[in-house]
C-alpha cells in the first residue's frame, strides 16, 4: 500500500467512523447473531496475497459490525461508560501512526514529558492533594496504566513487597514464612479486579460484610486486622472504593486511613468511575481521607471523553514502586549525556516494559475538550440519572435499591427476585436497550447507567418506555390467574377494556389490572 492508497483507505474509515457514531441509535445495542457466526464467515487462513482495503472495509461493515454490542450506543445502559471523544479518537490515530514506545527518556522524551505535563493537569484539575503532582517537591508522582486492573496490581505488589521489606527487619522469620502470613482487605462491594489481583500477586485477601448502605466501615477493617493479628498473621493492604461496581457507593476513606495509619498498613482507594467527580463542588466530600492514601487510581475512559485504553495511578511516594518493579539491564539505560534528569522511567512505574504513548490521547482530548468541557460532562451524566430516577419513584411497581448518584440508578422491580430477573432478560431478548443485573444480600436488582458518547433526555425516555412495556407485558404472560365470578357480572366498560387486554385468553392477570386501574376512563 502505498501514501495515495493509505490517504483513501483512511478517509474512507474515519467516513465510516462518523457513520456508525451519527447513525448509531438505529441500531439495536445488541446484535442479532448466533455463536461461531463471524469464525463461519471468514477464511480459516490468512489471505496469501494483499487484498485491496474496499473489500476489507466491507467486510467490517458486513461481517463485524451486524456482530458488535454498541457501547457507544446511547441505548447502552450496562457496565460503565466506555468514554471518547472526537479529539480522542484522533490521538488514538496518532499514537498508531507515529509507533513510537516510551522505554525511556531517550527512546522518546515527549512520551515521558508530555505524560507528566498532563497528569499534573489532572491532579490540580481533580484537586488532587499536591504530593501527587510530579512538579512538587517529594516523591509522588501519576503515570497512565492500561486499566484499573493494572493500577491495581501494581498497588498490591507493592504494598506486598513493602511489607516483606519491613518485616525481615524486625522478624526472625524467613522471607517465605512472612510471604505465607500477608493478608489484604477490601470490601464485598469492590470490583473483582481486586480479588483478581490479589490473586495474581499471591496476597490472600478478605472480602468484608457491607451493611444496607453498601459501604465498608472502619470498625469492620478494624476488627477484622484485630483479629487476624490474634492469628499471627501479617495485615498488609486495604483497597477501598470510591464509587463501588454495584451502586456505586463511597467507602469513609478518612476513617479507613486512620486505621491504616493506625496499623500500618497501605491504603490503595479505586476510584475507577467516580474519582473523575473529584472535579465538582458538588462532590467535595469525596476528598475527605484522600491526603492519607498511598495510591489511587482513576480511569480516563469512563467519565474523562479519553477513549479505552487509559488509567492514570498516582502515589504518594512512587519510589516503593520503581523499588519494587526496577530490573536495570545496560540496554536500558539513557545515554550519559540525558542520564542526569529527575524525570520518571515509567517502565519502572509499571509491567510491561513496552510503553504506547498514551499521554498523547489524553493531551489532545483535554486540550479540545477542556476542563469546563470536562465538568460539563459529567453533570449531563448527572442530570439524565436524575431523570430516569424520576421516573422509578413515580411507578410504584418499582423500588430502589440505593441513591442515585452520578450517572447510576439502581432499581428492581418489588416483590421476588424473578420478576426483575424475567424483565431482564426480556429486555436483553429485544436488544433495544442494554443493563445488567446486581445483587447485595437477597435483593436482585439492575444498574442503569448513563453510558454513549452523545446520550439525551429522548434516549432516556426511550428507555423507560422500553421497560415499563416489557414489564406490564411480562405480567400479562407470567402472572396470570382465573377471573373470579365477579368479573362476569361487572359493567360492559370493564368487561370491554379486559376483553381489550385479553384478547382471546380466558384469564385476568396483574398487568391487565394495572392497565385497568391507571386508566382514567374507567376509574
Amino acid at each position: 500500500m502505498d501514501f495515495n492508497e493509505f490517504r483513501d483507505f483512511g478517509n474512507s474509515a474515519i467516513e465510516l467512523v462518523i457513520r456508525y457514531l451519527r447513525d448509531i441509535r438505529k441500531r439495536d445495542v445488541l446484535p442479532s447473531v448466533e455463536p461461531f457466526s463471524i469464525i463461519h464467515a471468514l477464511p480459516d487462513e490468512m489471505p496469501e496475497q494483499a487484498e485491496n482495503w474496499q473489500s476489507v472495509l466491507n467486510d467490517v461493515e458486513n461481517i463485524l459490525m451486524p456482530a458488535l454490542t454498541h457501547w457507544q450506543s446511547p441505548h447502552f445502559h450496562a457496565f460503565y461508560p466506555s468514554g471518547s471523544s472526537m479529539g480522542s479518537i484522533v490521538g488514538e490515530l496518532l499514537i498508531a501512526g507515529l509507533g513510537v514506545l516510551g522505554l525511556n527518556w531517550d527512546c522518546s522524551p515527549a512520551c515521558v514529558e508530555l505524560e507528566v505535563v498532563v497528569l499534573d493537569w489532572l491532579a490540580k484539575f481533580l484537586r488532587l492533594p499536591l504530593h501527587f503532582q510530579h512538579s512538587a517537591e517529594g516523591p509522588g508522582g501519576g503515570v497512565i496504566q492500561s486499566s484499573a486492573s493494572e493500577a491495581i496490581l501494581v498497588a498490591v505488589i507493592s504494598a506486598r513487597e513493602q511489607m516483606v521489606r519491613r518485616m525481615a527487619k524486625h522478624l526472625e522469620m524467613s522471607e517465605s514464612m512472612i510471604r505465607r502470613k500477608l493478608i489484604a482487605y477490601s470490601s464485598d462491594q469492590s470490583n473483582s479486579c481486586i480479588e483478581k489481583a490479589c490473586k495474581l500477586a499471591c496476597l490472600p485477601i478478605k472480602l468484608l460484610t457491607t451493611s444496607d448502605d453498601y459501604v465498608l466501615c472502619a470498625q469492620e477493617l478494624e476488627a477484622a486486622i484485630k483479629e487476624d493479628l490474634s492469628r499471627g498473621l501479617i495485615p498488609t493492604m486495604c483497597i477501598a472504593t470510591l464509587g463501588t461496581t454495584g451502586t456505586c457507593a463511597y467507602d469513609d476513606i478518612k476513617a479507613l486511613a486512620k486505621i491504616c495509619q493506625r496499623y500500618q498498613i497501605w491504603l490503595h482507594v479505586d476510584a475507577a468511575y467516580a474519582g473523575a467527580a473529584l472535579a465538582l463542588d458538588e462532590y467535595a466530600q469525596l476528598h475527605d481521607g484522600l491526603l492519607d492514601i498511598d495510591s489511587l487510581n482513576i480511569n480516563l475512559h469512563k467519565l474523562l471523553m479519553v477513549n479505552y485504553d487509559g488509567a492514570v495511578m498516582w502515589l504518594k511516594d512512587a519510589r516503593k514502586l520503581v523499588e519494587t518493579l526496577q530490573v536495570n539491564r545496560i540496554y536500558l539505560e539513557n545515554n550519559e549525556k540525558t542520564n542526569k534528569h529527575d524525570l520518571p522511567d515509567f517502565r519502572n512505574w509499571q509491567i510491561s516494559l513496552g510503553r504506547r504513548f498514551r499521554a498523547l490521547k489524553v493531551w489532545i482530548a483535554f486540550r479540545t475538550v477542556g476542563a469546563e468541557g470536562l465538568r460539563s460532562n459529567l453533570r449531563k451524566h448527572m442530570k439524565l440519572s436524575t431523570r430516569f430516577e424520576k421516573y422509578i419513584l413515580a411507578d410504584n411497581r418499582f423500588e430502589l435499591v440505593a441513591k442515585c448518584t452520578l450517572g447510576i440508578v439502581c432499581f428492581r422491580v418489588r416483590g421476588e427476585n424473578k420478576l426483575t430477573t424475567r424483565l431482564l432478560q426480556r429486555l436483553l431478548d429485544r436488544k433495544r436497550i442494554y443493563m445488567v443485573q446486581s445483587i447485595h444480600g437477597a435483593k436482585i436488582f439492575l444498574r442503569f447507567v448513563i453510558c454513549g458518547m452523545d446520550t439525551k433526555d429522548r434516549d432516556v425516555d426511550f428507555a423507560w418506555t422500553e421497560i415499563q412495556n416489557e414489564l406490564s407485558e411480562m405480567r400479562v404472560t407470567q402472572e396470570t390467574f382465573k377471573i373470579p365470578d365477579g368479573i362476569a357480572k361487572c359493567e360492559s366498560a370493564i368487561n370491554a377494556i379486559c376483553l381489550e387486554a385479553l384478547g382471546k385468553r380466558k384469564s385476568l392477570n396483574l398487568g391487565d389490572m394495572y392497565l385497568c386501574n391507571s386508566s382514567e376512563k374507567y376509574k
